[in-house]
C-alpha cells in the first residue's frame, strides 16, 4: 500500500479545503484506487456510473471532520484495475471488505449509490458486524418486489446497451466525454456538476476501450447479482440500521423493495434532485446522513 497523491476538496460552505490522500490498495489481485481523509468512525463510499471517487468531492470535507472518510474507485472504474471479470456485486462487495481489512478498519458505515448499492448491500448481509450502518441510494437491488412503478415502462435504455458484450465499447471510443456528460447532466436535472476539475477528474477516466468495458462490467454481470441478493435474503434478514435515499427517477423504489427484509430501515426522498445526489444536492444529503451515521448501535 503506498501513499501516491495528497489532493485538497473544497469544505462546503466556506473557502476551506481538506486534504484527500490518494493510494494504490491491493485487494485479491486487483489495485484498487482509494482516496482517504481524516479521522474517526470509518465511512466506506461506493458510487456508481458514470462517476469515481470524486463523486463524493463536495461531501467529504465535512464527513472527515468526523470521520475516517474511505472512497475507492470501484474496480474497472476511475483509476483503478480493470481486471477481465468479477464485476457481480457479490465480487464487488468482497473487494470492499478486503479494502477495510487493508486498511485495518474492523467497523465502518457503508454508503452506496447506483452500481455501488448492491455491493453495499451484500456486505452489509454477509458481515453485520463490520458494517456499522448502511446507507443505500438511487439504485434497485435486483429484481426483488417493489419496483414496479419504476418500471413500467421497462428498464432505462442504457442497461440494455451496456449489458450487451463488446458493443457499447465498440462505437463510443472518441465520444467518451459527450456520453459521460450526458448522465452527469441528466443526473442533475440539467444543472451540471459543480466545479471544471470535478468533471473533468470524472470523465478522463473512461477515456478508451478499456475504461468503457470496466465500467460496463456491472451492467453485464446484473443476472448473476440478482442471484447473490436473492440468495442473501433467503439465509437471513438485513440487520443492519439502514437509511434508504430516493431522487428521481428511482424514488421510493428501493426502499419498497427492501422493507420487507430489513429490522431497522428509514426512508427518505429529496425533492428536486436528480440521481447524482452527492453533486446535485450535498447539503441536503449531509443533512440525511450525518444523524445517520453519527447514531451509536445499540446491542
Amino acid at each position: 500500500m503506498t501513499a501516491t497523491t495528497i489532493t485538497t476538496v473544497p469544505v462546503p460552505g466556506g473557502p476551506h479545503r481538506v486534504e484527500v490522500t490518494l493510494r494504490r490498495v491491493g485487494v485479491d489481485g486487483v489495485d484498487l484506487n482509494v482516496a482517504t481523509a481524516g479521522a474517526g468512525p470509518a465511512v466506506l463510499l461506493l458510487h456508481g456510473f458514470p462517476h469515481t471517487w470524486r463523486l463524493w468531492t463536495p461531501l467529504i470535507g465535512e464527513l472527515a471532520r468526523h470521520h475516517r472518510v474511505i472512497a475507492p474507485d470501484l474496480r474497472g472504474f476511475g483509476d483503478s484495475a480493470r481486471p477481465a471479470g468479477g464485476y457481480d456485486a457479490g465480487t464487488l462487495a468482497a473487494d470492499a471488505e478486503g479494502l477495510l481489512a487493508a486498511l485495518d478498519v474492523t467497523s465502518a458505515a457503508v454508503v452506496g449509490i447506483d452500481v455501488g448499492t448492491p455491493p453495499a448491500f451484500l456486505l452489509a448481509m454477509r458481515r453485520p458486524g463490520l458494517v456499522r450502518r448502511l446507507v443505500l441510494m438511487e439504485s434497485l437491488l435486483g429484481s426483488l418486489p417493489g419496483a414496479e412503478d419504476f418500471l413500467a415502462a421497462g428498464p432505462p435504455w442504457w442497461f440494455g446497451f451496456h449489458a450487451e458484450p463488446g458493443l457499447a465499447e465498440s462505437v463510443l471510443p472518441g465520444h467518451e466525454e459527450r456520453y459521460v456528460e450526458w448522465f452527469l447532466d441528466r443526473g442533475t436535472l440539467g444543472d451540471g456538476v459543480p466545479g471544471d476539475d470535478v468533471r473533468a477528474g470524472i470523465t478522463r477516466t473512461y477515456a478508451g476501450r478499456e475504461a468503457l468495458r470496466g465500467a460496463f462490467g456491472p451492467y453485464r454481470s446484473l443476472a448473476a447479482s440478482d442471484r447473490q441478493i436473492r440468495a442473501a435474503l433467503d439465509a437471513g434478514r438485513l440487520t443492519v440500521p439502514t437509511l434508504t435515499i430516493g431522487a428521481h427517477p428511482v424514488g421510493r423504489a428501493l426502499e419498497r423493495q427492501l422493507r420487507p427484509h430489513a429490522d431497522d430501515l428509514t426512508g427518505h426522498v429529496i425533492p428536486d434532485c436528480g440521481h447524482i445526489i452527492p453533486l446535485h444536492r450535498p447539503a441536503a444529503l449531509l443533512a440525511l446522513l450525518e444523524p445517520h451515521l453519527a447514531e451509536t448501535r445499540v446491542a
